[in-house]
């Protein structure tokens, strides 16, 4: 029998993809989990007896968590990537590195195939796609989901029919879980009206009373929680997360442009992410010049949208992570959060490096470092060109 690596996550689609490939196709399936982050031990126990019940010839687990905050989430949180100003590129960020790892493994294993359970309707069809094409070409990419147009209940009609036993009632939402935030699809989030409600979120809320967290960087990586120091920002993002997410703080429902041309909406779960990009800008705001605010805002803009359509691998995003590396040599402190059940603010700030130190002057009261003189040549010189223009104009 021939060989097709699948890139397995136990939900209603992939578990679809194992007996459409083993039984219509009469392929040898292996299934392979990329475990970003979002999986408990016991979880991934339950995925790996579930793909063996749907009938793999092997299941493999790849643990790329570290890796993937070093190659990837670190450069998210340096450019203080959203996209729309509201998506911490969650499910983008993971797919790429997913993708890359099973590339890998499919080309360990020799396998004849690869495929995966993405939609013809969604950006994973092209990341997965893409980084396979570009690393295993010569391996064919097989797309049950998206060649036969299925919807959902299609699906869930399908495997009740092959004897498959799963939480069919939890499928109904698609739910992707990482290191850097949960994505929810569901019926809500198919039309541009309505929201998830409280159940489909995989945190519930259950923390009420208000409270403040410290959060602590060195050279832009979150390193502290309160009084605690982590030598890796992996634990230190999860942490984060526990404190964070039961006030169900980082929900909402991100709506943006498919690499294919159309309008998507997808809502999420993202505390710790969203937590620390405000609390990475702030501390920026306070310790970069504002040309070096500017211009990052720039390039991470680029970069993340980037990695949001599959391009991660083009030598460009190596190229702008350089220069993000080296803006934040200066970006060390603790930032305070205030934390309230669905909401949280930045308090503030204490850093060496602050511009705002008070020996220069306090914004809007004095000055030390010139004189009101100063200031009368500086705005005449400043708007100069504009009253020369205005003069030649007759304005």
């Amino acid at each position: 029998m021939k060989k097709v690596v699948l890139a397995f996550s136990g939900g209603l689609d992939t578990s679809y993809c194992v007996k459409y490939l083993a039984q219509e196709c009469n392929l040898e399936v292996h299934s392979v989990l990329v475990n970003t982050g979002g999986f408990s031990a016991q979880e991934l126990k339950e995925i790996e007896s579930h793909a063996y019940t749907l009938g793999v010839a092997s299941h493999t687990t790849l643990n790329e968590t570290d890796d993937y905050y070093q190659h990837c989430i670190k450069y998210l949180i340096f450019g203080n990537v959203l996209k729309n100003n509201t998506y911490p590129l969650s499910v983008s960020a993971e797919r790429i590195y997913q993708a890359l790892a099973i590339a890998r493994f499919a080309k360990e294993m020799n396998a004849d195939f690869v495929a995966h359970g993405s939609t013809g309707a969604g950006n994973d069809q092209v990341r997965f796609d893409m980084i396979f094409n570009i690393m295993i070409p010569e391996i064919q990419i097989l797309t049950p989901i998206r060649d036969q147009k299925l919807s959902r209940q299609a699906e869930i009609d399908f495997l009740k029919a092959q004897g498959v036993e799963m939480n069919f009632e939890k499928a109904a939402y698609s739910i992707n879980k990482g290191l850097w935030g949960t994505s929810v699809g569901g019926k809500e989030t198919l039309t541009s009206l309505g929201y998830l409600p409280e159940e489909a979120f995989p945190t519930p809320q259950t923390k009420n009373t208000p409270e403040e967290v410290k959060l602590v960087f060195e050279k832009g990586e979150l390193k502290g929680i309160n009084d605690q120091q982590f030598e890796n920002p992996v634990e230190a993002i999860q942490k984060l997360s526990e404190i964070a997410a039961p006030f169900g703080i980082g929900r909402d429902i991100h709506v943006g442009d498919t690499i294919i041309g159309i309008k998507g909406r997808v809502g999420f779960e993202a505390a710790a992410p969203l937590v620390i990009i405000k609390a990475h800008h702030t501390l920026e705001k306070h310790v970069l010049t504002k040309w070096q605010l500017y211009w990052k805002e720039q390039l991470a803009t680029w970069y993340g949208n980037l990695l949001h359509e599959g391009q991660f691998l083009d030598p460009v995003m190596r190229n702008i992570e350089k220069f993000l590396t080296d803006t934040q040599e200066s970006v060390s402190g603790t930032v305070t959060v205030g934390l309230a059940p669905y909401r949280f603010y930045v308090i503030g700030i204490e850093s060496p490096y602050d511009l705002m130190a008070a020996e220069f002057g306090a914004y809007g009261e004095m000055n030390n470092t010139w004189t009101g003189e100063d200031v009368k040549g500086f705005c005449k010189i400043f708007g100069n060109q504009t009253m020369i223009h205005q003069k030649v104009n007759g304005k």
